[in-house]
């Protein structure tokens, strides 16, 4: 385990599309953070000791400029190393080996086995996991299938098959499965895990995405007979993948019978449920327990956080704008003094229709109570954008 000096504290780069959570976690660890994304939240800023641009076109990244800071972050003293998150997948592997840049904290190489969907779903087909029928040619009648591209994030990797006219290189065919979109948060070490905790995923149409991320509630509670299956299935894909530190696998859940979907090889947003849902498990921050995990095998001994009945319950939910606006000083001191809000955009931020404003979070001593809160909340920044940063 990491000892920490106030005065003297490791730095660890953190890197993707928002860093902000990665950010806040690695601050909680008493870590000198260095954050690397495209948006320099207020309250990235907030935790991290400096910040990095690496905006390009749109909401992505830019290579050039991704190469640049972290070549400046590691040769900073006392750098531990670099933990990426959404948005960096496909360069995982490349990161991993890369000179003059921090060490890469977590899945690098590795990753190809869960990432790539000809192997994942050959892996899950040899371990006897469900999951829904794939193709890796167009299917004869489209109707019904999603296309999925193997290297996306957050939803924007998916559309429906029938309104695709060119299918992108390496993508795959997923028939339509039904069911309630879940998640599981798992540590990984040594071909063995520790699973967190399960969360609903939230989602939104967005034009031709139908399925775009917008947020999580958890920790839910399963049966024990389900939980126990899912827990097995994760522990037979890292047996034979090696994961390593925080992974998240996304699945289908209808009655007693699940599939499986993905796996994102890095730490998920689901982290903010399960340190809001057990501080006590967590003093450190999950990043504390990921870098524990990824630099020394260490897994928690103790993890009875599935079984055990949280003191709280939490979600979030993303605010996109739905139309285009310049965040006003006025709006961003509400939002940055407001509790429920994170991913605060600076004055002067100009947020284009269907873009991500910033994220509300609450918290509810029943799981039941979280959506009409979120709901409350959302509509709350929607009338704060309007009074706020109108003309």
């Amino acid at each position: 385990m990491i000892s920490v000096d106030a005065s003297r504290a490791p730095r660890v780069a953190v890197a993707g599309l928002s860093a902000r959570l990665l950010a806040q976690s690695a601050a909680r660890a008493g870590l000198n953070v260095v954050a690397l994304d495209i948006f320099g939240d207020r309250d990235t800023r907030e935790h991290a000791g400096m910040w990095f641009d690496i905006g390009g076109n749109g909401l992505s990244i830019d290579r050039t400029r991704l190469y640049d800071a972290l070549e400046c972050a590691a040769r900073l003293p006392r750098m531990l190393g670099l933990i990426v998150t959404s948005g960096l997948e496909p360069l995982a592997a490349e990161l991993s080996r890369a000179p003059r840049v921090p060490r890469f904290i977590g899945n690098g190489a590795q990753a190809a086995a869960v990432r790539d969907p000809r192997r994942f779903f050959a892996l899950l087909d040899e371990a006897h996991i469900a999951h829904p029928e794939v193709r890796f040619a167009p299917p004869a009648d489209r109707d019904g299938w999603l296309v999925k591209r193997s290297d996306g994030c957050g939803g924007t990797h998916i559309e429906r098959a029938d309104d695709i006219e060119r299918v992108p290189a390496g993508a795959y065919f997923q028939r339509l499965a039904k069911g309630r979109s879940m998640s599981a948060l798992f540590l990984a070490a040594h071909r063995e895990a520790a699973v967190i905790g399960f969360a609903e995923q939230l989602t939104v149409e967005a034009g031709r995405l139908p399925f775009v991320h917008a947020g999580s509630l958890g920790p839910v509670q399963l049966p024990a007979h389900i939980a126990a299956r899912i827990v097995e299935a994760i522990d037979a894909i890292v047996w034979r993948t090696d994961l390593t530190g925080l992974n998240s696998i996304d699945f289908l859940l209808d009655g007693d019978a699940f599939d499986v979907l993905e796996i994102n090889t890095r730490p998920s947003s689901t982290m903010a449920l399960y340190e809001a849902a057990w501080p006590d498990a967590w003093p450190r921050g999950l990043i504390g327990a990921h870098l524990d995990a990824c630099l020394d095998g260490d897994l928690p001994h103790t993890l009875d956080t599935l079984a055990r009945t949280p003191p709280l319950y939490a979600g979030q939910r993303v605010v996109f704008a739905h139309e285009g606006f310049t965040a006003s000083q006025a709006f961003s001191d509400a939002c940055f003094g407001d509790p429920v809000c994170h991913d605060i955009p600076l004055p002067g931020a100009r947020i284009e229709a269907g873009q991500p404003v910033c994220t509300t979070t609450v918290s509810a001593p029943a799981f039941s109570g979280l959506r009409d809160a979120l709901d409350r909340e959302h509509a709350r920044l929607l009338q704060r954008i309007d009074t706020l940063s109108r003309p």
